[in-house]
C-alpha cells in the first residue's frame, strides 16, 4: 500500500486530477449560486410577474437566507468533500487498476516469453533425447560387434595358445628322442670299441699288432661324446650372450642409470663365473677321484673313470655356491661403484646359467675358457667385435661388454667391446681404486693355494693353465 501511495503521488495524473478537482470546485459554486437564483427568479415569475413576486422573496428566502445560508453553505462543503474523497478513491483504483493491468502486460509477455523458451527448450531436448538413443543404439551395435570379435578372438587365441602348447611338446619330445639318439650313439660306439677290444682278446683271434697299453686305443665315454658335447656347450653360450645377457642387463638398469657400468657388471660377473666353476670343477673332480680310487678295477684309468662320472652327473654340481662366490667378488671388486642399496641377487639366474656352461666346459678335451682381457688394450678384429655405439675408429679397448671364448688360445667365439677416443684418460672411481686395470688388490680366495706372489686377478686366471 506505501508502494502505491508513493507511486499515485509522485504521479503527473494526480497533479492533473487535482487541477481539475478544483476548477470543477469553483464551477460548482457559481453554477449553484446561479441555480438558486434561477429557480427564485422560476418561483418569484410563477408570482405574476418579475417584480409581482417581490413579497415572496421578502417573506420567503430573505429569512432562510439569512438564517439557513451557512448550514447550506456547510451541507455543500461536506457534499465537496465526499466527493472529492469519492473521486480521489475512483481515481486511486483506476490507478492502481492502470498499474496492475501494465503489470499484467509485463507478466504475461514474460509468460509469452518465458513459454517460447520453454518450448525450445523442450524442443533441444527431444532432440537431445533422440541423439542420445541413436548413439545408444550404436554404441551397443559396437559394443555387440565388438564382444562378438572379442570372443572370437579369443577362441583364436585359445587355439593358438593349445597349438602353441601342442607344438612345444613335441619339440621336447623331439629333443628327448635326439638327447637319447645321441645318446645310444655314444654308447653303440662305446660298445663297439669294447667288443673289438674283447675280440682282440679272445685267442686265435688276437691281432699280431700289440699295443703299449690298451687304455690309450680304448675310446672313454667323454671322447665319444667330446665333439657333441662342445657344440653344444658354444650354442649354448652365444645364447646366453643373446638372451640371459640383456635381461640381467635390463634389470641392472632400473636401479644403475650408467649403461657402462651395468655392462662392465656383466662382464666381469661371467669371468668370475667361470673362474668359480673353475674351482668348483677342480673340488668336485678330487672328490669323485677320492671316491672311485679304492673300488677302482678295470681297463680304463681312473682319470677317464672319474671324467665319464663327472660328465654323467653334472648335476651334482653345487652351483649356488659359486653363485654367492662370484656376488661376493663382484661386490669387493674395485672396476665397479655401484649403490649399496642395490643387491646382485637381482642376477643370479645369469650368474647361475654362466656357472653351468663353465662346469660343463671343463670336461672338455681340451677345455673351454675366456681369454684374457684388460682395459685399455689393443682392439683386435678377429678378438672382439665393437659395440653399437662405439667409436669405430678408436684403436683402444675402453671396457669389455662379452668375454671371448678360446680353446687352446684359439678364439671359438669372439667376445663384444666398447672403444672410444679419448676416454681412457678420463678420471674414474674404478681408476682411482686400482693403479692398473689388470692389475689390483687380490680378494680372490684362492690366494690361500698359492703364494702371494703368485696370486692372479681373476681375470688373469681365466687363462691359468688347464688342468
Amino acid at each position: 500500500m506505501a508502494d502505491t501511495l508513493r507511486r499515485l503521488v509522485k504521479s503527473v495524473v494526480y497533479k492533473l486530477m487535482q487541477n481539475k478537482l478544483e476548477s470543477w470546485y469553483k464551477e460548482y459554486h457559481l453554477q449553484s449560486n446561479c441555480v438558486f437564483w434561477r429557480n427564485i427568479q422560476k418561483r418569484t415569475y410563477l408570482q405574476r410577474g418579475i417584480y409581482s413576486g417581490i413579497d415572496t422573496i421578502k417573506s420567503r428566502f430573505l429569512p432562510w437566507l439569512g438564517s439557513n445560508f451557512t448550514v447550506i453553505t456547510s451541507g455543500v462543503d461536506a457534499s465537496l468533500s465526499l466527493m472529492q474523497e469519492s473521486a480521489e478513491k475512483d481515481w486511486k483504483l483506476k490507478e492502481l487498476a492502470t498499474v496492475h493491468d501494465q503489470e499484467m502486460l509485463e507478466l504475461e509477455t514474460e509468460l509469452n516469453t518465458t513459454r517460447r523458451q520453454l518450448g525450445a527448450v523442450k524442443q533441444e531436448l527431444a532432440e537431445a533425447h533422440l541423439e542420445l538413443d541413436d548413439t545408444q543404439n550404436k554404441s551397443a551395435a559396437t559394443f555387440l560387434e565388438t564382444e562378438d570379435e572379442i570372443i572370437t578372438l579369443r577362441a583364436e587365441l585359445r587355439a593358438f595358445r593349445d597349438q602353441v602348447r601342442y607344438y612345444k611338446q613335441k619339440v621336447d619330445v623331439l629333443d628327448n628322442y635326439e638327447h637319447k639318439i645321441r645318446q645310444l650313439k655314444d654308447e653303440v660306439s662305446f660298445l663297439s670299441a669294447e667288443k673289438s677290444l674283447l675280440q682282440e682278446r679272445i685267442p686265435g683271434r688276437r691281432s699280431p699288432i700289440t699295443f703299449p697299453s690298451v687304455n690309450r686305443s680304448r675310446p672313454t665315454y667323454g671322447k665319444l661324446t667330446n665333439a657333441s658335447r662342445q657344440a653344444r656347450l658354444i650354442s649354448r653360450f652365444n645364447d646366453i650372450y643373446a638372451n640371459e645377457r640383456l635381461n640381467a642387463q635390463n634389470l641392472l638398469r632400473r636401479y644403475v642409470d650408467d649403461l657402462g657400468m651395468v655392462q662392465r657388471i656383466i662382464f666381469i660377473a661371467t669371468a668370475e663365473a667361470f673362474q668359480a666353476a673353475k674351482m668348483a670343477f677342480r673340488q668336485f673332480k678330487l672328490q669323485v677321484r677320492k671316491t672311485l680310487s679304492p673300488s677302482h678295477h678295470g681297463p680304463e684309468s681312473l682319470d677317464d673313470n672319474v671324467m665319464t662320472y663327472i660328465i654323467r652327473n653334472l648335476d651334482l654340481y653345487d652351483v649356488q655356491s659359486s653363485i654367492n662366490d662370484v656376488i661376493r667378488s663382484i661386490s669387493v671388486h674395485p672396476k665397479i661403484s655401484i649403490l649399496p642399496e642395490v643387491d646382485l641377487i637381482l642376477i643370479s639366474s645369469f650368474i647361475r646359467e654362466i656357472c653351468r656352461v663353465a662346469f660343463a666346459m671343463q670336461t672338455l678335451e681340451p677345455p673351454l675358457d675366456i681369454a684374457f682381457s684388460a682395459d685399455g688394450e689393443l682392439f683386435n678384429e678377429n678378438k672382439y667385435r665393437r659395440s653399437y655405439d662405439s667409436d669405430f675408429t678408436a684403436p683402444l679397448v675402453v671396457y669389455h661388454i662379452w668375454p671371448t671364448l678360446v680353446e687352446n688360445d684359439i678364439i671359438v667365439a669372439k667376445g663384444e667391446a666398447f672403444t672410444k677416443r679419448g676416454a681412457l684418460w678420463a678420471p674414474s672411481k674404478s681408476r682411482s681404486r686400482s693403479s692398473s686395470p689388470v692389475r689390483f688388490h687380490s680378494t680372490n680366495p684362492d690366494c690361500g693355494l698359492l703364494s702371494q706372489s703368485h696370486c692372479l686377478s681373476p681375470i688373469r686366471q681365466s687363462i691359468s693353465p688347464r688342468h
